[in-house]
């Protein structure tokens, strides 16, 4: 059986992504650092359903204990692949650079940034040797303009949009392709502290994003419809660009 990994699985566009996986026939893992009742949420929404979805816990930042998860899965799984990874966990520690501390631009690349190589690098070989997978990154569009506050932030998005077009020329040829959905100002717990009504002004589509429509490009970039797209950035953000 051919399962899709979505880290960060418990928050709200990754259970977005869990649920629009599950709807294209993909058993799911969904997965978690801390929120386990938010996850158990999503595996009962996708079970309930009629789908096929398991849990799976470890902290993306740790090479160690991704690893580990990892393989102790795949030993538990014998007949079973990982053939679709979105890399979709994320944390944010906004301040202006000049009040920002070592801790708060540390943790946020190695979780974002590190944390996108930590899980990737686990699951490469098997999809080479597979010859076929589908590799998404959720970034930002932090990660392509810059956002005041988030120079943290920023660098590891666009650490991990450099990281795709590079991935995607050196695995082609297996038919494995990489690609980025970047998410404007979508409506979730990265959101909730926003002034959605004075943002929305200086959105062109004049709303917040929701979770479903960012999933709905993920689900797209799996399908055999996109086959030939590879090592590109789709932004989901109601043509915000400047």
């Amino acid at each position: 059986m051919e399962f899709a990994l979505v880290t960060g699985g418990s928050g709200a566009i990754g259970k977005a992504i869990c649920i629009e996986l599950s709807k294209r026939d993909y058993a799911v893992i969904v997965h978690y650092r801390s929120n386990k009742l938010s996850a158990e949420e999503v595996h009962k929404k996708i079970t309930g359903n009629g789908g096929r979805a398991e849990l799976i816990q470890f902290d993306v930042a740790d090479n160690k204990n991704v690893k580990s998860a990892l393989n102790h899965w795949q030993e538990s799984h014998k007949d079973d692949k990982i053939t679709v990874l979105i890399n979709n966990a994320g944390i944010t520690k906004d301040n202006l650079l000049v009040f920002m501390n070592e801790q708060d631009w540390t943790s946020v690349i190695e979780t974002n940034l590190n944390g996108f190589y930590n899980v990737t690098s686990c699951l490469l070989q098997a999809m080479v040797l597979n010859k076929w997978g589908r590799i998404v990154n959720i970034v930002s569009l932090s990660g392509e303009k810059g956002l005041p506050g988030q120079t943290n932030y920023s660098a590891s998005k666009a650490g991990i949009i450099a990281a795709t077009k590079s991935l995607a020329q050196e695995v082609g040829k297996k038919k494995i392709t990489v690609n980025a959905v970047s998410p404007g100002f979508i409506s979730s717990e990265m959101t909730a502290d926003l002034d959605e009504k004075l943002l929305s002004k200086n959105i062109p589509l004049n709303r917040f994003g929701k979770p479903e429509e960012v999933a709905a490009a993920v689900g797209f970039l799996v399908s055999d419809g996109a086959a030939y797209i590879s090592g590109e950035v789709i932004s989901v953000n109601g043509g915000l660009y400047t």
